[in-house]
């Protein structure tokens, strides 16, 4: 028996995925408590993050990786309730957030401890839940795969989204020079707040000529793109020479035409990544550079998730409406209790 298992109860209240179809398939049930095998701990959730992944799920469209749960749910905050073997670090009633590959809309969830930081100085549970899926996707995405630094201009598309508000934050506060692109005058106004040097309102303006406007000409060194489609043709015209685009999410499409040229004269690097499969080990190692580098700057407040609506566990549901309505600005997140 995992160290700990024997005060926890045998049966959970899950937020499951009834059938694919629309926010009403997300149903109460009530599930076995996991137990930690080698390595893992078990949380008690407290707070569980919305990610849009979570409604690709939902749908039908985003099956979840082998040996993962099959609940929704890629990022909680909460207490270490029990302990797997060759667990040295943590200790029950430890307070941390985790990375999942799923599982997290529950009242508790089992995670491999190298996905698994301490709750940021200062945080509450719900702040603290939504760290985790946003920070490692963009210090991998941003830092790591477009390897930005201090002076590059970084282009992120969907400013307003837990995604762009964070590559916002992280970029300025790494000395990045930031434009981005959101589809309302108030978002633009909210990415503005965040760090943003430049916010693009892109049912107004193309994003092209306002990029090249905001660097004198020489475009983004960087573009974090979750949009795809006709935008891939785009960013290449909006890339700097020696440019990297990185993408990360095709919501406007999987398949694109472009002029391939653009990558041989401007010497551009298209890449991308998905985070769910990614071994345990590619994770730790994410995680680990965030405790060093950006750790530090959650717990001065220097960058911090921005918070849009938190809802009832068992209204779930209600949250992935949120996301759907386009609405949002920062993060949609679920209060388990």
């Amino acid at each position: 028996m995992a160290s700990g298992q024997d005060k926890i109860p045998a049966k959970m209240t899950a937020i499951a995925i009834s059938e694919p179809g629309g926010p009403r398939v997300l149903k109460p049930e009530t599930r076995d408590v996991p137990v930690p095998g080698p390595g893992e701990i078990l949380i008690r959730v407290r707070a569980a993050g919305i990610n849009r992944p979570d409604v690709q799920q939902r749908k039908g469209a985003y099956p979840p990786p082998p040996g993962a749960s099959d609940l929704p749910g890629l990022e909680v905050s909460g207490e270490v309730a029990a302990l797997g073997d060759e667990i040295s670090r943590w200790r029950v009633g430890d307070r941390v957030c985790a990375l999942t590959p799923g599982g997290g809309y529950a009242e508790y969830v089992k995670v491999h401890a190298g996905s698994v930081l301490p709750l940021p100085a200062g945080f509450t549970h719900t702040e603290a839940a939504a760290v985790p899926e946003n920070y490692f996707t963009v210090w991998h995405n941003v830092f790591e795969r477009g390897a930005l630094k201090s002076g590059e201009t970084l282009l992120v598309h969907g400013g307003s989204s837990g995604i762009g508000t964070t590559a916002i934050q992280l970029a300025s506060a790494f000395g990045a020079y930031v434009v981005t692109t959101a589809g309302s005058q108030e978002k633009c106004d909210a990415c503005l707040k965040l760090g943003a040097d430049r916010a693009i309102n892109y049912r107004e303006e193309d994003f092209v000529a306002a990029v090249k406007d905001a660097t004198d000409g020489r475009g983004a060194n960087v573009i974090l793109d979750m949009v795809g489609g006709d935008y891939v043709a785009r960013n290449y015209e909006a890339a700097a020479v020696e440019g990297r685009i990185v993408q990360i999410a095709t919501q406007g499409g999987a398949v694109a035409s472009a002029d391939f040229s653009k990558i041989m004269v401007k010497r551009l690097s298209h890449t991308g990544s998905t985070l769910r499969p990614r071994s345990v080990e590619f994770k730790a190692a994410i995680a680990a550079a965030l405790e060093a580098q950006v750790w530090p700057l959650l717990g001065t407040r220097k960058v911090a998730p921005v918070m849009d609506m938190i809802f009832p566990l068992k209204e779930a549901w209600r949250a992935h409406e949120r996301m759907e309505d386009g609405d949002h600005i920062g993060k949609i997140v679920l209060d388990v209790g």
